[in-house]
C-alpha cells in the first residue's frame, strides 16, 4: 500500500486539505468516484468500459487506494467467474458536494478557457443548460427574479454561445 506523506498532520495549516487531496488525488480517483456518485454501483468492467484509455493496472490500483482510505466498498461475490462490485461508502457518499463543485468548477473552467469540447459534451452541456432553462422558468412562478449579474448568477462566454449559471 501507498505510505502516507507526512507521520502526523495539523489541522490549522493546510494540511487537511492535503489530507484530502491524497485520498481522493490522482488521475483517476475523482472520475471514478464521480461515476460511483452518479451511476450507483458498478462492477470492474463497467468502470473499464467508462475509461476504455485507463489501463486495468492503474484502475486496479485506483480501486484499492480509495478502498483502503474507506471511501469505496468493494464487495466480492463467491462465484464462478468472479464477480466484483464497487460503491460509495459512507465517507465516499460525504464526497458528493465536494465533487460535483470540482464538476461545476470544471465545466465553467472549460468553458471559460475555450478548450476544445467534444460534441458529445456539447450536446449533454445543452441538455443540461435545457434543464436548468427549464427549472428556471419554473422557479421564476415562486420566486422573485434576480437581476442579470447579481449574486449568485453568471454568464460564461465560451466563443459560440453564451451559458448562464444559476
Amino acid at each position: 500500500m501507498r505510505q502516507r506523506r507526512h507521520e502526523s498532520y495539523e489541522l490549522s495549516s493546510g494540511c487537511a486539505v492535503e489530507a484530502c487531496l491524497e485520498v481522493i488525488g490522482g488521475k483517476w480517483k475523482g472520475v471514478i468516484l464521480h461515476h460511483l456518485m452518479t451511476r450507483g454501483m458498478l462492477r470492474f468492467n463497467q468502470i473499464q468500459r467508462l475509461k476504455p484509455n485507463l489501463s486495468p493496472r492503474i484502475l486496479t490500483a485506483q480501486l484499492r487506494e480509495l478502498e483502503h482510505d474507506g471511501v469505496i466498498v468493494r464487495k466480492v461475490y463467491p462465484v464462478v467467474p468472479p464477480k466484483v462490485e464497487y460503491s460509495l461508502s459512507k465517507a465516499g457518499e460525504s464526497l458528493k458536494p465536494l465533487i460535483e463543485a470540482m464538476q461545476d468548477w470544471g465545466d465553467e473552467y472549460l468553458l471559460r478557457t475555450n478548450v476544445p469540447i467534444s460534441p458529445r459534451a456539447k450536446a449533454s452541456a445543452q441538455r443540461n443548460e435545457q434543464g436548468i432553462n427549464r427549472q428556471s422558468q419554473n422557479d421564476e412562478k415562486t420566486r422573485p427574479v434576480t437581476k442579470a449579474g447579481a449574486k449568485g448568477s453568471k454568464t460564461i462566454h465560451n466563443g459560440e454561445s453564451d451559458v448562464k449559471l444559476v
